[in-house]
């Protein structure tokens, strides 16, 4: 019994803890593992937040070794925003996005995205967006 009351008393505290933190840092992770005959795998993620920015990684691995990481973020401050993704097999072949929005202070704003495929090829789009007065 006062196994399970320690427990519980730690627990407590720790949540406590954990709630407490400031909206300055947060950091979480976690992961789980399942077995079977013949089969099995690992998925783990990782989760940070901070005024102005996050970031993402997640990771799936077989017991057969193929698997992947997924490493995604983003910051945002001043009318700006900056963000991408990135997917790593584990045969070493990457592939992403990227992603870049301003807003211009007068209303209008720019924006600019990049693709690129496991193979190297890439492909961005651009542009901006104008203001439009209210219709009457």
């Amino acid at each position: 019994m006062n196994k399970l009351v320690t427990t519980l008393v730690a627990g407590v505290t720790l949540a406590a803890s954990v709630a407490a933190l400031p909206a300055a840092a947060q950091t979480h992770s976690g992961s789980v593992t399942a077995q079977g005959a013949y089969r099995g795998g690992t998925a783990a993620r990782s989760v940070s937040r901070q005024p102005g920015s996050t970031a993402v990684t997640r990771g799936v691995q077989t017991n057969a070794g193929y698997g992947a990481t997924t490493t995604r973020g983003g910051s945002w401050a001043n009318g700006a925003y900056t963000g991408g993704a990135t997917h790593t097999t584990n045969s070493g072949k990457s592939f992403g996005r990227s992603t870049t929005a301003t807003a211009n202070g007068d209303g209008t704003g720019s924006y600019s995205s990049t693709v690129t495929g496991p193979n190297g090829q890439a492909a961005t789009v651009s542009g901006s967006v104008s203001r439009t007065p209210p219709q009457k």
